[in-house]
C-alpha cells in the first residue's frame, strides 16, 4: 500500500489484570470492598488510539507513522519496547518530567471494561509536536481520544480545531475517534458540544462510539439510558431510531461526512453526506464519491470465536475500516471488514493478538460467517 497515514493522539500502557471464572451479570457480583479475589497473570500491552488503531493498520498493511508522548520513566521504557517490535516507536516524543500514560483495565467477564486512567503526558500534546517532514505525502491523518488530552479540549477545543483545520489545508484526509469522558473530570465538563460543532466541519471521517457520542451531544438523553440498562451494557437497550439515529442527525449537521457510530456488540451504524460534501475528502484517499454518497445502514457484528476481552475491539474495528478505505473497497466491504476485525479482536485480551488479515476474513465472510442477531 502506498498510501501514507499518520496515527497521533493518545497512547498509554493497559494493564489488564486477567479474572478468572465464568461470566457475571454485574460487577457487583465480583468487585466488592474487603473482598479478596484471585487473579490470573495481569495483560500488559500498550492501548490508547495510537497504539490500538495505529498499529492494528500497521498489521493490516497500511504504511503507518505514530505520533505521540510519553514520560521518560518506566512505563515509558515499557511502552518503547513493545513498539519496537512493531518498529514503529520512531514517533514517539519522550519528555523528561512528565508521566507515561497508563490504565488499569477491569475487564470482568460478561460485564462492559472499567477504566482507571492517568493521562500523562498526552495532556500536553499540541499540533508542534508533529514534525513537519512527517506530514509530507500523507493521504490520512488519524487523531484519536482528545477528551484523554487537556491541550485538546480545554479553551473549547482550539487547538484540536487548529490542528485538523491544519491537515485539512495541506489537502490530507483527517479521521477522528473519541473516548469516554468522565462526568467529574475536567474533560467531563468541557462544552464538547460546542468543541464538535467547532471540528466536524474538518473531520472527513468521524467514528466515536455511541456512548461518548450522547454524553457529548445529549446528556440528558444518556443519564436515561444508563437508567434504562439497570446497570447492563447500554448498547443492549438502545433502539435505532428513537436513540440512534438522532444523534446521527446531528452530527451530519455540524459538518460529519462520513460518521460511523459503534454499538459495541450489536455492530456499527453508518451514514454518508452528499456527493458536494464527500467531495471535500482528502484527494489522497482516492475515494470514490458517487459510491460513497448517502449511504445509511447499520453493519450487525459477526459471531467471535470466543469472547476474553472488549479492549481495542473498537479502535480495531476503526483500524480495519480506515485500510479498507485506503485499499479502495466499497463502502459496504468496509463495514464488514470492520465488523469482522471486531469479533477477532474480542478473542484476546489485548488489542492486537487477535487481529487477521483482511483477505482471510474476506474469505471467512464468503464461507457464511455467522452475525450476531
Amino acid at each position: 500500500m502506498s498510501k501514507k497515514v499518520i496515527a497521533a493522539g493518545h497512547i498509554c500502557l493497559d494493564i489488564t489484570p486477567v479474572f478468572p471464572g465464568e461470566k457475571v451479570e454485574r460487577i457487583g457480583d465480583v468487585l466488592n470492598p474487603g473482598k479478596l479475589i484471585y487473579m490470573n497473570e495481569a495483560d500488559v500491552h500498550t492501548g490508547g488510539s495510537v497504539a490500538n488503531t495505529g498499529l492494528a493498520m500497521k498489521i493490516l498493511g497500511a504504511d503507518v507513522s505514530l505520533v505521540s508522548k510519553i514520560g521518560k520513566d518506566a512505563f515509558g521504557h515499557i511502552v518503547l519496547n513493545i513498539l519496537k517490535d512493531y518498529h514503529a516507536e520512531e514517533g514517539m516524543i519522550v519528555v523528561d518530567g512528565d508521566s507515561t500514560s497508563y490504565s488499569v483495565v477491569l475487564a470482568v467477564p460478561g460485564v462492559d471494561r472499567i477504566f482507571l486512567h492517568n493521562p500523562g503526558a498526552n495532556d500536553t500534546f499540541v499540533m508542534e509536536d508533529i514534525p513537519e517532514e512527517t506530514l509530507k505525502d500523507v493521504s490520512l491523518f488519524h487523531f484519536g481520544y482528545p477528551p484523554l488530552m487537556k491541550r485538546m479540549y480545554e479553551d473549547k477545543g482550539s487547538e484540536l480545531v487548529r490542528l485538523m483545520k491544519t491537515m485539512k489545508d495541506r489537502g490530507i484526509a483527517t479521521s477522528m475517534d473519541m473516548t469516554s469522558v468522565d462526568p467529574n473530570s475536567p474533560a467531563g465538563k468541557a462544552d464538547w458540544k460546542a468543541i464538535l460543532e467547532g471540528v466536524l466541519p474538518y473531520v472527513d471521517f468521524f467514528v466515536p462510539s455511541v456512548e461518548e457520542l450522547c454524553y457529548m451531544l445529549d446528556s440528558a438523553r444518556y443519564e436515561e439510558w444508563q437508567e434504562r440498562a439497570v446497570g447492563k451494557d447500554i448498547t443492549e437497550v438502545l433502539d435505532l431510531e428513537k436513540d440512534i439515529k438522532p444523534l446521527a442527525d446531528k452530527c451530519m449537521v455540524m459538518g460529519a461526512k462520513v460518521l460511523l457510530i459503534k454499538c459495541g456488540a450489536p455492530g456499527i451504524y453508518y451514514r454518508t453526506a452528499g456527493t458536494e460534501a464527500l467531495q471535500q475528502v482528502g484527494a489522497g484517499i482516492e475515494l470514490n464519491v458517487v459510491d460513497w454518497a448517502e449511504k445509511e445502514g447499520f453493519e450487525k457484528s459477526y459471531v467471535p470465536e470466543k469472547i476474553l476481552s472488549g479492549t481495542g475491539a473498537g479502535d480495531t474495528s476503526i483500524a480495519a475500516f480506515l485500510t479498507s478505505v485506503l485499499e479502495g473497497y466499497s463502502l459496504e466491504e468496509c463495514m464488514q471488514l470492520a465488523t469482522a476485525t471486531g469479533a477477532c479482536c474480542v478473542a484476546a485480551y489485548d488489542a492486537l493478538s487477535g487481529l487477521k488479515p483482511l483477505c482471510e476474513l474476506q474469505e471467512k465472510i464468503a464461507a457464511g460467517w455467522r452475525k450476531n442477531p
